[in-house]
């Protein structure tokens, strides 16, 4: 009888053991799903507001700014994902937010670290073509590299374009070791993220000092300050 006793106790014990297991797996899963899902179907708030208001500037997202993660929020993150070579999963999580340029404590510092980068170069570029243009045409000069780096005829990164030769004047005549400001970082990021002013060209020049007759020929896409753009 005490035998029996022991051995139920063991059970006893060992049942609990096997209940606060599954208790922490599940508190740690979920804790994780937290951390990783920052902003989803569902979330309000500011963080919200952001992800609508950049994701509308590029074009991904048609509805209201109103901070509500709703369907339509939830399928412009998931044009903005596969667009940017993410997850599709709807989700704005540390990747995801660090595509589009939004500080969270969450994010993963590599993926920051490789888009800080990028963003860097590309601003030296667009600093040493394209400061004292308006805004809106500094933007379209760094979409110009991300709309190369889309097209199989050029380099397909943003480093292997900006750096083949005779591409740029700003690498020719070392420009492009300028600091960029902050402007050109802005600008930087929002063409990295989607924005396009270009309406998808793939050549820039000044109308006023351009001699090659080549360039000339191009189908013009827009006019920005100085520059025209053209396929």
């Amino acid at each position: 009888m005490k035998k029996i006793k022991e051995n139920k106790g063991k059970i006893g014990l060992a049942c609990i053991m096997i209940v606060f297991m599954l208790a922490m797996i599940a508190y740690i899963f979920l804790r994780n799903n937290e951390v990783e899902a920052l902003s989803k179907y569902g979330s309000r708030g500011d963080e919200v507001i952001q992800i609508q208001t950049k994701l509308k500037r590029w074009g991904y997202y048609n509805g209201n700014i109103d901070g509500i993660y709703g369907s339509q929020t939830q399928e412009a993150v998931r044009y903005f994902q596969r667009k940017n070579g993410l997850t599709v999963d709807g989700i704005a999580g540390p990747a995801t937010l660090a595509a589009m340029g939004i500080t969270s404590s969450s994010s993963s510092s590599s993926s920051s670290s490789s888009n800080t980068s990028n963003v860097n170069l590309l601003a030296r570029l667009i600093y040493g073509e394209a400061r004292g243009e308006p805004y809106t045409g500094q933007v379209a000069v760094g979409a110009v590299v991300m709309n190369r780096v889309k097209n199989s005829s050029f380099p397909n990164s943003i480093s292997g374009v900006i750096y083949q030769s005779g591409a740029f004047d700003a690498v020719k005549d070392g420009q492009i070791n300028l600091t960029p400001d902050s402007t050109a970082k802005k600008a930087a990021q929002d063409a990295i993220n989607g924005w396009d002013p270009s309406y998808g060209a793939i050549y820039y020049f000044n109308p006023s000092t351009a001699t090659n007759k080549w360039i000339w020929s191009r189908p013009m896409t827009v006019t920005i300050g100085r520059h025209r753009f053209c396929k």
